[in-house]
């Protein structure tokens, strides 16, 4: 059985991912607890009325902290591979990347992603949080398998050293390959992965108002500005080689 996903779910991987929040958000009709409530409950458990915004609030920060995290990991990534590469839906296998993040864990792009969905997770209600969390991991999981198996195909023995050398997903915290003198573009890194700096944004506007309304005003403009960074993205495609 061929686990690896399909073209057709590489392509339009974005939307799938989108699809798992909002099945995840949807879960609140079953499921109406909060996990970042539920979790503040089990630690204030013996102390009653304990569980206030004050006590909710560092279960939201924390989630801000790996979201910045989550961020980071990707703008360093994209920094190296290029926006109009990270953002195609054709996958591309003419090098491998071994620079920067890729030293330490061959898919950091990924590792990205799983992190913001345990973050926004707590967002959601306990049975929402594991429906986002394992449906983000498998899909992942799917994506990275077909990414192997191409590479794999064409770079041959160069990319399976790489394979060898480098963690998949947990990285590591010493380099396993060389670096070069190859220099990360952040500025490209920052164009594209604005979206999940907004997502730390809107979570963190959440933390610290707890109003539902100016959360969902800032993940509105996150979709803004990534639809206008896709644009700028395709201007850079079409002059690229």
């Amino acid at each position: 059985m061929n686990f690896a996903a399909s073209e057709w779910e590489f392509r339009y991987r974005f939307w799938i991912f989108a699809s798992f929040y909002w099945i995840c958000f949807s879960l609140y009709r079953i499921d109406h607890t909060n996990l970042g409530l539920a979790v503040t409950r089990f630690f204030y458990r013996d102390v009653p009325g304990a569980v206030t915004y004050s006590t909710l609030r560092p279960v939201y920060l924390a989630g801000v902290s790996l979201a910045v995290l989550a961020a980071l990991i990707r703008t360093w990534a994209t920094a190296y591979i290029r926006p109009e590469v990270m953002t195609d839906g054709e996958l591309h296998t003419h090098t491998v990347i071994a620079e920067g993040p890729y030293r330490y864990v061959r898919n950091p792009l990924y590792l990205g992603t799983n992190l913001m969905a345990f973050v926004y997770a707590v967002l959601a209600s306990r049975l929402g949080a594991l429906v986002l969390a394992s449906t983000t991991l498998l899909f992942n999981y799917r994506i990275i398998l077909r990414e192997e198996r191409e590479l794999a195909l064409v770079q041959g023995e160069n990319y399976e050293r790489f394979r060898r050398a480098v963690p998949r997903l947990l990285p590591s915290l010493h380099p396993h390959v060389s670096g070069s003198e190859r220099k990360p573009n952040w500025g490209a890194g920052l164009l594209g992965e604005m979206f999940f700096w907004g997502l730390a944004l809107a979570l963190l506007v959440f933390a610290l108002t707890f109003n539902a309304r100016a959360y969902f005003l800032a993940l509105g403009l996150t979709f803004g500005i990534y639809f206008l960074c896709l644009g700028l993205i395709g201007r850079l495609r079409q002059t690229r080689p």
